[in-house]
C-alpha cells in the first residue's frame, strides 16, 4: 500500500534553521547524555535541497549512536520547519575517519620537511623530543 504525501506541508527552511537545530541538539546532548554527544559532534548536517538533508558520519559506531536519537531529532526539526517531506541521506565521510596524535618528536619531523636547517640545529643543540 502506497503512502499518498498529496496532503503533506512542504515550507521552505534554510541551512541556518538546520544549523540552529543541530547545535541546539548538541548543546542538550552535552550535559544529558555525554556518550551520545562524543559520538555524534563530528556529523556534518547539510541541506542538499527542499526535500533532503545529507547527514556525514566518521564512523559506523558513531551512526549507530546517532540512530538512537536520530527520529526525535529529525520529526522534531520537520515540524519545527513545517516541512514533512524531507528525506534524510547518509553519507561516512571517510576523510575525517582518521584522527593522528602528533607526539612533539613527529611535529618535530614536519617542520625538518619544511626547513631542513632545523635537523642541523637538532644535531647540534641535541634537543630532547621524547
Amino acid at each position: 500500500m502506497a503512502v499518498k504525501n498529496d496532503h503533506l506541508q512542504e515550507h521552505h527552511f534554510t541551512e541556518t534553521d538546520l544549523q540552529a537545530e543541530w547545535n541546539l541538539l548538541l548543546m542538550q546532548l552535552r550535559t544529558k547524555d555525554q556518550f551520545v554527544f562524543n559520538a555524534i559532534k563530528s556529523f556534518k548536517l547539510e541541506k542538499i535541497d527542499e526535500k533532503i538533508i545529507q547527514v556525514q558520519y566518521p564512523s559506523e559506531s558513531a551512526k549507530v549512536e546517532f540512530d538512537k536519537i536520530s527520529n526525535e531529532f529529525f520529526n522534531h526539526f520537520k515540524r519545527k520547519v513545517n516541512n514533512y517531506l524531507i528525506k534524510i541521506e547518509y553519507k561516512q565521510d571517510v576523510q575525517n575517519l582518521k584522527i593522528e596524535v602528533l607526539t612533539t618528536k613527529k611535529k618535530f619531523e614536519r617542520f625538518v620537511e619544511i626547513n631542513p636547517l632545523l635537523k642541523d640545529l637538532d644535531d647540534l643543540m641535541k634537543f630532547d623530543l621524547t
